[in-house]
Formats: C-alpha cells, structure tokens, sequence
C-alpha cells in the first residue's frame, strides 16, 4: 500500500457549460463504461445548461452506484467536444505528467473497484457515491513510464478484441447476403452450379409470393417444438447450470462470463437443459422477437421463464431456422401481433405463427455445406474474445500490486 494515493488529490472538478450552444452531441455513460448517444427527451430543454466534456475528460454518474454494483464512468478520446447531463460530474487529472489519463482509465475499468465504490456509497435506496467518499478512494500510482507500460500492454488486447469484433460483423453481414441470396431471391446453384431462379429454374405461386418449385410456405410451428422456459432466480455463487434470460440474449452476443448461475432441481435440469441448435426467443418486452442460436461450445445452461425454446423437428433446418428467426421481419412480426402496448406480451403459439418456407432437403444441404464455416468462425472468434476480455480482467486486477 506504499504506493497508494488519494484519488481526489490528482484530479479537479471542471464545470463548463455548454452556453453558447457549440457542442451538438449528447452523451451518457453505460455501465460498461462507454460514452453513448443519450436517450433522454430533450424537447424543449435548455442545452446550455449541460456540461462540456473535452478530450481526456472524465465523466460519471454517481447517483446509482448501490443499485447497480457499477459507477458509469468514461473518459474521452474524441477530439470534439459533447455534452453531458448536468447531474453528471466531469473531471480531469490537475498534471498527466504523473498520473495518465489512460491509466487511470484503467483504474476505474477493474470489477474490484467497482466493489470499492459500492462499499462507500450511501444509505439512499439508489446508492449513491458521494463526491468527498469517490475522492477519498485511493489507487497505486507507479512511475509515468510504468503506467505508458501498462497501457500498451492492455491496448493490444482490447485492440485484438476490436479486430475479432470487426470479424465477426464481416461474416454475419456474409451470412446474410447468402441468406438472401438463397432464401429471398431465389439465386441459390441449381444441379449445374447456376443461380437457380435468373437460370430459368421451375417456380410456383402460394400465398407469400412466387416460391422455387418443390418448396412449401406454412407457419413456423410446422417445423419446430416450442417450450416455456424455468423459474428460477439468478445466483451469483457459480453454483448450478447458467440461467440464461432476455438481456443475455438482446445483445449482439451471448456474454457467458456475464450469465449468472441458478440453482435447479435434478429432475428439472433435462427439461430445460440447452442444447446445441437450440434457438431460444425474449417473448416479453422491448425485447420481444430477440433470439439467439446456442452455438457448440456453451457452457451448462437453462433458459429463463420469459424466454421461449424453439427445437427443429428436421435437425437439417437448425442454421436456417436459427437465421430466419433471428432477424428484423420476426421481431417486427411478433411486435406487430403481440398483446400490450406498454409491455408487449407474446406467447408460444404467436411465436410459431410466423410464415416461412420450406425449402427443399437437398437445397437446404447445400446451404448448410456452405454456410458451417462462417458459423464455425463467428464461434472461434467469440470464444476468442471471451479468453481476451478475461485476460484483460487478469491485466486489471493486477493493477493493485503493481510495481515501479
């Protein structure tokens, strides 16, 4: 602890407003610690009052810290500046001579410090963090050469993570376009390797559209087996099979190191047990129609009550029903019939009245021949990212015995 100093005598309050109305943007801070656009209704409200924040700037939000285990807090690398919520406290570091800004990000990124916040915030139903309390917390402050040492190392890695990210759209947006290809305009190789439809290929008329000859329009429920999902509370202990629930699936990925555990009895754990090709669906809320397809390497896992499970009765169909239902048209149909307005509600049977085609065997062969390595490396690269953002926690953590 030799080295450890008090937060609030590197750093300084700034409090400038955005009264000439220069800075367009409006920010928040997510509780992964990024800036983004801010939601808010700001019909109608006076902008000049919001703070400005500068590049290596700090921003956060103090008033939630015991609700959510987390303090929002980022710092900008934009060279423009944006504003903040005046409730919002922004701050910089008095000299980044001894204490840099990307360090101390850094700081601020670890899952112990956020532990250390909640501890100091206060008896407020929300939890807040005190500004005095937030200063008063110290951090190991190594040398400025030792601190450049640290970031560069951790940069690497989330850098990696950027690049497998930009891997993974590049191969879902490939995904898509074959899927389209295939599924939408018909162009799918015909016996002679030529797009089947442009190539003179025998169609027919149902009731979606003109469809290839051979293949069938009826509704979702003909092709799979649908299932509630289990009770259960989340627990944080590692204990038990992961429960997986609708903010696990609304994001682009499934985080699995953010999945919580849950505790299940033995004669309910095969019930509800996830399986490769599962495909399970929000069918509440703003997320309603989000899916996700379990990919190979998962970890023991049941799904969560407002979720719904798809199984394909033909396994064929598991890559083609998992992309099918993972798109823009099913949440907009299940949007479109769901029950509530505030909330809306779908159950199993709106779920599986979606109407699809049904391609035929051999076509559907092909696709799949085609289509497993993109999945396959979408899955690589995921899992990939998953080992790197714990290495990145590993980085942290180490922070706090860190040495010159």
């Amino acid at each position: 602890m030799g080295n450890y100093k008090r937060l609030g005598d590197y750093i300084q309050e700034v409090n400038v407003r955005n009264v000439d109305l220069k800075a367009q943007a409006l920010l928040g801070i997510n509780i992964d610690k990024f800036f983004m656009p801010s939601v808010a209704n700001i019909v109608g409200t006076d902008m000049s009052a919001y703070k400005l924040v500068k590049k290596n700037h700090f921003a956060c939000n103090r008033m939630h810290v015991g609700r959510d285990y987390r303090l929002p807090i980022s710092m900008s690398k934009s060279d423009d500046e944006f504003m903040v919520s005046p409730a919002y406290d922004v701050f910089e570091i008095k000299d980044t001579e001894i204490l840099t800004p990307e360090y101390l990000m850094m700081w601020f990124s670890r899952r112990e410090y956020d532990r250390n916040a909640w501890f100091y915030t206060d008896a407020d139903v929300r939890g807040g963090l005190h500004w005095n309390a937030f200063c008063d917390m110290q951090l190991p402050i190594p040398s400025p050469t030792k601190q450049r040492e640290l970031v560069k190392e951790y940069n690497v890695i989330l850098n990696r993570i950027a690049l497998n990210n930009q891997l993974i759209q590049k191969l879902e947006e490939t995904a898509q376009t074959i899927y389209k290809q295939w599924f939408v305009d018909f162009e799918f190789p015909d016996e002679g390797g030529k797009p089947y439809k442009s190539s003179g290929g025998s169609m027919t008329e149902c009731e979606l559209a003109e469809i290839p000859k051979g293949w069938e329009s009826l509704k979702l429920g003909k092709l799979v087996q649908t299932q509630y999902g289990f009770t259960a509370s989340a627990d944080f202990k590692n204990i038990g099979p992961k429960l997986l629930r609708i903010t696990d699936i609304s994001q682009s990925q499934i985080n699995w190191e953010g999945v919580p555990h849950c505790k299940v009895p033995q004669k309910e754990l095969d019930k509800y047990l996830l399986n490769y090709g599962d495909i399970v669906i929000a069918r509440t809320g703003a997320t309603a129609g989000y899916s996700k397809r379990i990919n190979k390497h998962h970890p023991k896992a049941v799904f969560a009550s407002y979720l719904v499970r798809m199984i394909a009765l033909d396994k064929i169909m598991n890559i083609y029903l998992g992309i099918t239902i993972d798109s823009t048209k099913y949440r907009e149909f299940i949007l479109a019939n769901a029950e509530g307005s505030a909330q809306p509600q779908a159950n199993a049977i709106l779920m599986s009245e979606f109407p699809i085609l049904r391609p035929m065997n051999e076509v559907i062969i092909k696709w799949n021949r085609c289509i497993e390595p993109v999945i396959d490396q979408i899955e690589i690269s995921q899992i990939q990212n998953t080992k790197l953002n714990q290495f990145a926690g590993l980085l942290l953590s180490k922070l706090a015995t860190i040495e010159n």
